[in-house]
């Protein structure tokens, strides 16, 4: 009887929660139905929720009731509420760990027992998040380029993947301009790391190429007193991939697949790059620095190089927290998509709103972008001439500009910059979308199921009806 009162009392309106028992459990309810721009899971409310209505105590449960499609991003956006990082006193006093206890049960057509190889999916996934957030939320003092190293080693050894690490001076010497220009006056010098995976019997190879600015001062153009606090979270591109590497290589990827970590403080001090200097990048094009705050473009150009040249990518995905204006362009909640391919535009579209990671298109037309980087002694500057013309899709082109805009292969940039923390906290944004994305060159059954690439007609079919006929409840 309390159980059927409880669910009457509910209108969720986007949702809603009613307490059971002295608050000793909260049942909630998830909008009835959402937007075509949002994700059918719901799975931001998913996470607002759980952080609101979980009722107090040091071992908690979770039941999520959910269709199979959804487990997936019910399953990331229930591991965003649960940070792993924290330098509160009291936490290192607590006696007993708190641990939480998740759930599914299964409904709709699918509504099979879900199998341990599903579960372990949702382990591997929700862990990559927890440690992607973790780095984002960790500040510079301890998470530095050396400290980013030796997160990619733990990484690569429990992989059994040894990281090719170039470094400090080497970078200059074998034309890494960009890295080594925006890191060189840190205290801890800058550094490209590669970990690769190469099973054999493989048919492409895939580049995820992350910007790993550990903090950015502006260098000398330097932000504001408003502005930089929160600058910790500038390697949010790079830390999301290291948690879907880890989590992809562990669920069976059959592909080639390279995570390129491009790392680097973008500091002040004598040995700072000025603005007016020119550095030669890796690609053998020349940049006049005009804005010394533009540098994640400079890092990523590097490293994109790096993949095409030295790796031979067939696939680069570059993902970054590149602009302060992609949080105009596409919002709070939906990263950015800039991308040769119309194709892979859609599929990142329809990969987010399967996951929980949103994301929506910029206009990629670099015949009328490109010019804003017009340089007279130089082949371009790295920052644009109008702020007002497209910010976001110019800094985008930048990057794309250093493997060549005729270039054959499928090139994507993800700007993350707003999604990548929600209030002061970290989310893990990107984890989920790469898996996603990604997930047809997967092993994984489940990974296969929200992959939008690769599907037949029928399935889209399904997909179509089933997204028509949501219905969601926690």
């Amino acid at each position: 009887q309390l159980w059927q009162a409880a669910l009457s009392t509910l209108n969720p309106n986007p949702t809603d929660s009613c307490p059971l028992y002295l608050n000793y459990a909260t049942v909630a309810a998830l909008p009835s139905r959402v937007s075509r721009h949002n994700s059918p899971s719901a799975a931001h409310f998913v996470t607002r929720l759980v952080r609101t209505c979980l009722p107090p105590g040091t071992h908690r449960c979770i039941l999520m009731v959910c269709e199979r499609s959804d487990a997936f991003a019910s399953a990331c956006a229930l591991a965003r509420a649960f940070p792993l990082f924290t330098h509160r006193s009291g936490a290192s006093r607590r006696a007993e760990k708190k641990t939480v206890t998740v759930e599914f049960f299964l409904v709709g057509q699918d509504n099979g027992p879900v199998e341990v190889s599903t579960l372990q999916c949702l382990t591997s996934a929700t862990e990559g998040v927890r440690l992607a957030a973790r780095i984002v939320d960790t500040p510079c003092n301890e998470m530095n380029t050396d400290t980013f190293l030796e997160e990619i080693k733990k990484v690569g050894k429990e992989l059994g993947i040894t990281p090719t690490i170039i470094r400090d001076e080497e970078l200059k010497t074998r034309g890494f301009g960009g890295i080594y220009g925006v890191g060189k006056a840190a205290l801890h010098p800058p550094a490209l790391a590669v970990l690769s995976h190469t099973p054999e019997g493989a048919t492409q190879t895939i580049a995820w190429v992350g910007k790993g600015i550990v903090y950015d001062t502006g260098g000398l153009s330097i932000k504001g007193k408003t502005t930089m606090p929160g600058m910790k979270r500038d390697c949010g591109g790079a830390a999301a991939v290291l948690g879907a590497f880890r989590a992809a290589i562990k669920q069976g990827f059959k592909d080639n697949l390279h995570a390129v970590f491009c790392l680097a403080e973008n500091s002040v001090g004598p040995n700072a790059t000025r603005p007016d200097d020119i550095h030669l990048l890796y690609s053998g094009k020349t940049v006049e620095i005009n804005n010394t705050d533009a540098e994640g473009r400079l890092v990523l150009a590097d490293g994109v190089s790096y993949a095409c040249k030295d790796l031979g990518a067939d696939i680069i995905l570059d993902m970054a927290t590149l602009t302060g204006a992609q949080g105009i362009a596409t919002g709070k909640y939906h990263a950015a998509v800039l991308t040769n391919s119309a194709e892979w535009e859609a599929a990142c579209v329809k990969a987010g709103t399967r996951c929980g990671d949103l994301v929506h298109p910029l206009v990629y037309c670099p015949e009328l972008h490109f010019s804003e980087f017009t340089s007279a002694v130089a082949d371009m500057k790295n920052s644009v001439a109008d702020r007002d013309n497209s910010p976001s899709s110019c800094a985008g082109l930048f990057i794309a500009s250093h493997i060549g805009f005729d270039w054959p292969g499928v090139w994507v940039h993800l700007d993350i910059a707003a999604p990548v923390h929600a209030g002061e906290r970290a989310t893990g944004f990107g984890v989920a979308l790469l898996l996603a994305l990604f997930g047809r060159a997967s092993e994984d059954p489940l990974l296969n199921l929200v992959s939008p690439l690769g599907c037949d007609a029928d399935a889209q079919e399904a997909d179509a009806e089933r997204d028509s006929k949501r219905r969601r409840l926690v």
